[in-house]
């Protein structure tokens, strides 16, 4: 029970390339990089409930900083 050698993965990839065939492995690595630009696209982006929820912190800190400017 030991890792790979380098045998193994020439192996792994030689049955990779006769069950997609040499034309198609590039098309599938250019969809999964897409797919992960894409993912972690979305992950960065807000969703309209976190800024509901910014815009609410913000403004409750507001209140807070104008209460303690009167007191």
């Amino acid at each position: 029970m030991g890792s790979f050698s380098m045998g193994h993965w020439l192996i792994v990839l030689a049955i990779i390339v006769l069950l997609f065939g040499a034309k198609k492995i590039p098309e599938l690595a250019k969809g999964v990089g897409k797919g992960i630009k894409t993912f972690k696209k979305e992950m960065e982006d807000e969703t309209p409930v976190e800024k509901i929820e910014k815009a609410d912190s913000e403004t409750q800190s507001t209140k807070q900083n104008e209460t303690t400017k009167n007191v």
